[in-house]
C-alpha cells in the first residue's frame, strides 16, 4: 500500500511564488497611489486645484501657511515611504546587498519622522471634524511609535523585533492605498443600493475611512507577525531583558 506523503519543498515554493505575488500587488498599488496622488497636487496651487475638486485641496486652501506647509510635507514624505516600504522585506535585496536595504530602511524612516507630524498637524484641520482628528491623529502617532520601535529594534540587534515593527508600520503607512479602497467600496456599496445620494456618498465613507483605513491593516499586521513567529506586541520589557537591565545596573 502507497501512503501519501506531504511535498514540503513544493509546499515552500508555493509559499515562495504567493509571497512574490502579495509583495507585487503592494509594490505596483504603492507606486501607482503615490504617483497618482502626490502628482496631482504638482499640477497647480491648492486654491485652483481646490476649484477643481481635486482631491484635499480645497479641505486646506484656506489653511494658514503652516498649515499648507504640513499638507505638502505629508504628502510628499508620505509618498516616499509608501515607495520605499515595500523594498524593505524584498529578500533579495536583504540578502544580496545588505547595504542597500539599510539606505532604504533610512530613508523609509526619516521620511515617517517627517510624514507623521505632518499628519499630526493636517488631522486637526480634517474635513471630517471630530473622526478624523481621533482617527488620522491615532494613526499618525502610531505611525512614528512602531517606525520608532523598529528602529530601536536593529539599533539593539533584535532583528526578530526590527521585523515585527516593520511590518505594524508599513500597514500603517499602506493606510493610504486602503483608504482609497475603502473609499470606493463604500461609495459604490451606498449608490448601488441607493443608500444615499452621489452628493452624500462621498462625505458618509469619509467619515468613516479614519479609522477604517487603518485598523483592519494593524489586524492583518499581527496575523502576519505570528505566522512569521515574530515577537507579539509587548508593552513591559520581557523577563530575560528586566534580568539584564537589572544586572547592568548592579541590582
Amino acid at each position: 500500500m502507497t501512503v501519501a506523503t506531504s511535498n514540503p519543498p513544493a509546499t515552500a515554493t508555493r509559499r515562495r511564488r504567493s509571497g512574490r505575488v502579495r509583495w507585487t500587488a503592494v509594490t505596483l498599488l504603492s507606486v501607482a497611489i503615490t504617483g497618482y496622488f502626490v502628482g496631482q497636487y504638482a499640477t497647480g496651487s491648492l486654491a485652483a486645484l481646490g476649484e477643481q475638486g481635486v482631491g484635499l485641496a480645497a479641505t486646506y486652501a484656506d489653511r494658514p501657511v503652516p498649515v499648507q506647509a504640513a499638507f505638502y510635507a505629508h504628502i510628499t514624505f508620505a509618498g516616499l515611504a509608501l515607495v520605499a516600504g515595500p523594498f524593505q522585506f524584498a529578500t533579495m535585496i536583504r540578502r544580496r546587498w545588505p547595504v542597500v536595504h539599510r539606505w532604504i530602511g533610512r530613508t523609509y524612516l526619516a521620511s515617517i519622522a517627517l510624514g507623521a507630524p505632518a499628519a499630526l498637524v493636517m488631522s486637526f484641520f480634517s474635513s471630517a471634524a471630530v473622526a478624523g482628528f481621533f482617527g488620522f491623529g491615532t494613526l499618525a502617532l502610531l505611525w512614528a511609535w512602531t517606525s520608532y520601535r523598529g528602529y530601536r529594534a536593529i539599533r539593539n540587534g533584535d532583528i526578530a523585533s526590527h521585523q515585527a515593527w516593520m511590518i505594524r508600520s508599513f500597514a500603517l503607512t499602506f493606510a493610504a492605498p486602503t483608504l482609497r479602497l475603502w473609499l470606493g467600496v463604500l461609495m459604490g456599496a451606498q449608490l448601488s443600493l441607493h443608500l444615499a445620494p452621489a452628493a452624500d456618498a462621498f462625505t458618509n465613507a469619509y467619515a468613516v475611512v479614519p479609522f477604517l483605513c487603518w485598523l483592519p491593516n494593524i489586524v492583518v499586521a499581527e496575523m502576519m507577525i505570528r505566522r512569521r513567529d515574530l515577537p507579539g506586541l509587548r508593552f513591559s520589557s520581557s523577563p530575560a531583558a528586566r534580568s539584564a537591565a537589572a544586572g547592568a545596573a548592579g541590582i
